[in-house]
């Protein structure tokens, strides 16, 4: 597992992204992944955009199994990711956060403030109308 997570930091992009599939899988089965959720939170903090993009989704994927309410306590951290200047990996990660509303219900609130308050402004004009409609769907399940 380490050594999967490992290449998480990989810039080889086809690499990194058939572990992240591959872990994600794994998530929906098997809460194995949880003991790293500490090294998952410091990619959080990675220069790399696709770095942080592949945490968040980890994490959030993560959120079945956060019996120890990590996520409640880095829910700040987390929802930062948000605050990213890439459009498409924002969008990523906005398709993600839905697995944090299905299991921790409590964070709803500070979900809808943080998707609420998000400046789309940065983003292409081409890329903020998808963003929004990514945010309007999770606006409206809440």
């Amino acid at each position: 597992m380490k050594e999967k997570i490992a290449d998480l930091y990989s810039e080889n992009n086809n690499k990194a992204y058939k572990v992240l599939l591959e872990l994600e899988s794994i998530t929906t089965e098997s809460n194995e992944l949880y003991n790293y959720f500490d090294e998952l939170l410091k990619m959080l903090d990675n220069d790399k955009t696709y770095v942080k993009t592949r945490g968040f989704r980890l994490i959030c994927a993560l959120a079945k199994w956060d019996t120890e309410s990590k996520i409640d306590k880095n829910i700040a951290k987390i929802l930062n990711t948000l605050d990213d200047g890439v459009g498409v990996s924002v969008r990523q990660c906005l398709q993600a956060l839905h697995l944090i509303l299905m299991y921790k219900i409590e964070l709803n609130d500070k979900i809808e403030v943080k998707l609420k308050n998000l400046d789309l402004s940065k983003y292409k004009d081409t890329l903020k109308p998808l963003a929004q409609k990514d945010i309007d769907e999770i606006l409206e399940y809440l």
